[in-house]
């Protein structure tokens, strides 16, 4: 399981240190690509592949399934850790998810997400006001 929430800066070669914690959980190479909310998503292989899997069985006649195949396949690159736990980002993905200097890198269950921290701190504020209005809704879900 993918958790917790770390604070690392991005250096000038567009490399950002992944905690260990979520290096492990992330294996030897992974997938990053852009995703929901403004951020950067990376997923293990194997759950990259299903998720293409699940959406290539959906009929690409829906516009709305081109579209978001288009923007995850076409954002989307392999990266693997170098020696000292960094992954290399491309320019497409800075500019993407709006990458400064500070990242938060961010456990999200069964993936990790790489967000601009001025971006994360806001959306962190507006979820945390709406924490348990969402919770509550959830309930249903949750509970089977």
């Amino acid at each position: 399981m993918l958790i917790g929430k770390y604070s690392h800066n991005l250096d000038s070669k567009n490399r950002l240190i992944v905690p260990v914690k979520l290096r492990d959980g992330l294996g030897e190479s992974f997938i990053v690509t852009k995703w929901l909310d403004g951020c950067l998503a990376a997923f293990t292989l194997d759950r990259w592949e299903t998720m293409m899997s699940k959406l290539a069985a959906i009929p690409a006649t829906k516009k709305e399934v081109r579209t978001y195949a288009r923007m995850l396949s076409s954002n989307a690159q392999e990266c693997s850790f170098d020696s000292l736990g960094r992954i290399q980002l491309n320019s497409f993905m800075i500019k993407t998810a709006k990458l400064k200097k500070t990242c938060m890198i961010i456990g999200a269950v069964d993936h990790v997400e790489i967000w601009a921290e001025d971006v994360w701190n806001a959306y962190e504020e507006t979820a945390d006001e709406q924490f348990e209005e969402v919770a509550e809704s959830l309930t249903e879900l949750l509970a089977s």
